[in-house]
């Protein structure tokens, strides 16, 4: 069992907990390609994608205050947006095609020489499709290189996780929410990846924990279970896909034979194993 020890203090109790908290980074880091020091344990994916925004924004506000995402972020993006643009950052709202696919040419456009950060989520919570994050991060990377500029990559990947590979290297993203729930961990908890060196400002004060950068004591058990949640949907992460992908298809096909003027929403091909949108 998890110890019930704090693990910021140093009695056996706490440092078991402490092992514990510990032992659970080393998992997840593994599982994403990076390493130990830059993950934050948070209460979920709100407050992840809260946190990334609001940290990159406030550590950047005298470099810039240009922020780019699409129409079709979770509120957890667009409301923090919207809140940032009460503090004077300008933020600029990609549309997507039929299918809600993001153009990176469209991104390249909209860059501009006070551009800060750039986010997109993995994948869309309604309509399944499934963005090409890879893609817009190198466009990203492109731009800041001829503007001689920091632009960081966000991705909002709590809908993407158990079912697509979220190596961090590969993607290209500075940050990265998850949220243990979405697969089938404990609710409540979440992580945000931060890459070594991104400008950040904390969001949560208090007693210096995860490293300074999010302060408040552990969630030791709902760490615990969201890693051991997250190797098992990684290890069974393809068996898992291809079993939702053939009772995916077996539904929009049978909706689209029997229902007059059903529409699939979303891409036909690039969705995501577990979504069906029908209109």
């Amino acid at each position: 069992g998890v110890s019930f020890g704090n693990p910021s203090s140093i009695y056996t109790l706490a440092q078991e907990a402490r092992n514990a908290v510990d032992d659970a980074r080393q998992t997840i880091a593994g599982l994403i390609g990076c390493r130990i020091s830059e993950l934050i344990f948070t209460s979920g994916g709100t407050e992840s994608d809260n946190t990334a925004l609001k940290g990159v924004a406030f550590a950047l506000r005298n470099v810039g205050n240009h922020i780019i995402t699409t129409a079709i972020e979770h509120h957890a993006i667009l409301h923090t947006c919207h809140q940032l643009e009460q503090f004077g950052f300008d933020v600029t709202y990609l549309p997507v095609d039929r299918h809600g696919l993001v153009d990176p040419d469209d991104v390249a456009k909209a860059i501009t020489d006070r551009t800060i950060l750039v986010s997109v989520m993995l994948a869309n919570n309604e309509i399944g499709t499934i963005e090409p994050v890879a893609a817009i991060a190198r466009t990203v990377k492109q731009e800041a290189r001829r503007l001689d500029r920091n632009i960081l990559m966000h991705t909002d990947a709590v809908q993407g996780a158990g079912f697509l590979d979220l190596n961090v290297r590969e993607l290209g993203v500075d940050l990265m929410s998850l949220s243990a729930h979405k697969f089938h961990g404990p609710k409540g908890v979440g992580v945000l990846y931060v890459k070594r060196g991104t400008p950040f400002e904390p969001q949560m004060m208090g007693g210096g924990q995860e490293r300074e950068r999010r302060s408040g004591t552990e969630n030791v058990p709902g760490i615990v279970g969201m890693a051991e949640a997250f190797r098992l949907a990684c290890q069974e992460r393809e068996t898992t896909a291809a079993r939702c992908v053939a009772m995916r298809d077996r539904i929009i096909e049978g909706l689209q034979d029997r229902v007059e003027h059903a529409h699939l929403n979303g891409h036909p091909v690039e969705r995501l194993p577990n979504n069906v949108n029908i209109s």
